[in-house]
């Protein structure tokens, strides 16, 4: 039973001996790299706006803080505690995506009501629904495990969990929310054990039903046609992915140099946020893309990695936890690169650890510390129950 699983001591050393390096590293990395830029690509909109070039960078400063002090909550809280918390979490899941729909609850922003005003700042209910997502499916994986391998039945009843919050988060509207939580559903049932053609049926289902989605509405059809060609219409649908290529581009090899770009100061929308990637293209260059790029695969590598080490020991929930995370945050950062350079449609989404934003760097840094978690409880295996009951 869950209560009955080794729990190792939390001692300094073991903590130390628990964590893992490479990641830290790439962590530290992306967290440092972010801040450096968010403070170059919103220093011309801050002066303008606030008459303080570094309010965002304090913001996303302190932001920084509140999220390792939430890295550090999941850091110490025992895995069992959630995995036995799955009808809590699905439960906060829909109270989020419902609450944020109320009136007087929810904030509206160029027509998305994607918000609920916390004071310091305003939580993106989409962020920790991701995070909730992976803890409760890492539950059901584990509690039904058989169901899921065996039988439809058991690999239908999270689809109509992740189908509701789909339809809660096109409320809002929230498309590319709602399709990055859909692929880490999948990825983490498709990895449980799923049989593959249930998965590409369910694929080929979604894939669907989101084109149709996407084309229902005018401004996504806007959006679609300035993807296709952005330079048809450069002043206008197209505006911010022009700029965006011209930034990249601007780049060449080495960069401008930090601080010199362009295209922050008048041209690019939402630099510091969305595309702040465009930015950073333009002021590193190309050598300091593939530098970027190499510091989420190592990211993503480390995470799956920690996922492999905790099945090798046992621990089914921490395994699955650990590929939900890798699924989420190279997914997120790959869709964002590809919109910055033009590959997919402008979907809203924020790269993981460097974008200006709090609910997206508190939940990533706690999403980081539950990795953590998996990585330190991953170092006990789980003992094998011997014949006779022993």
């Amino acid at each position: 039973m869950i209560r009955d699983l080794p729990i190792p001591r939390f001692t300094t050393a073991r903590l130390a001996a628990g964590l893992d390096a490479p990641l830290l590293l790439a962590v530290s990395a992306l967290l440092a790299l972010g801040l450096v830029m968010v403070a170059s690509s919103s220093m011309e909109l801050a002066g303008r706006n606030f008459g303080n070039p570094y309010h965002f960078f304090h913001r996303q400063l302190l932001f920084a803080v509140l999220g390792l002090g939430a890295a550090l909550f999941f850091l110490a809280v025992p895995l069992r505690r959630w995995e036995s918390a799955g009808p809590l979490l699905l439960l906060l899941i829909m109270l989020l995506l419902i609450a944020v729909l109320l009136p007087g609850v929810g904030r509206t922003v160029n027509g998305a009501t994607r918000w609920i005003p916390l004071g310091v700042f305003n939580l993106q209910v989409s962020e920790p629904v991701k995070l909730m997502v992976v803890l409760y499916l890492s539950g059901y994986i584990v509690r039904h495990y058989s169901n899921l391998r065996l039988h439809f039945v058991g690999f239908v009843r999270p689809l109509i969990v992740l189908g509701l919050g789909t339809v809660l988060l096109l409320l809002q509207p929230d498309f590319g929310g709602a399709a990055i939580m859909l692929a880490i559903g999948m990825g983490m049932l498709f990895l449980a054990g799923a049989k593959l053609w249930q998965f590409l049926a369910l694929g080929a289902t979604i894939s669907g039903a989101m084109a149709v989605i996407a084309v229902a509405t005018p401004y996504r059809v806007a959006r679609l046609t300035a993807f296709l060609d952005p330079w048809q219409d450069p002043f206008a649908s197209g505006f911010q992915l022009t700029q965006s290529l011209i930034a990249i581009g601007s780049g060449s090899w080495l960069g401008a140099g930090l601080g010199s770009s362009v295209q922050k100061l008048f041209y690019l929308p939402e630099a510091h946020n969305d595309f702040l990637f465009a930015v950073f293209a333009e002021e590193f260059g190309f050598v300091g893309v593939v530098v970027l790029i190499a510091l989420f695969m190592l990211l993503v590598w480390r995470a799956f990695r920690i996922g492999v080490l905790a099945e090798r020991g046992g621990h089914a929930f921490g395994s699955h936890v650990a590929f939900g995370i890798g699924i989420w945050i190279g997914l997120q950062a790959a869709v964002n690169l590809a919109v910055n350079m033009g590959l997919l449609p402008t979907k809203g989404l924020t790269l993981p650890l460097l974008s200006y934003g709090g609910s997206s760097l508190i939940v990533t840094l706690a999403a980081i510390g539950l990795l953590l978690r998996v990585n330190w409880e991953a170092q006990v295996p789980v003992p094998r129950i011997r014949r006779g009951g022993r």
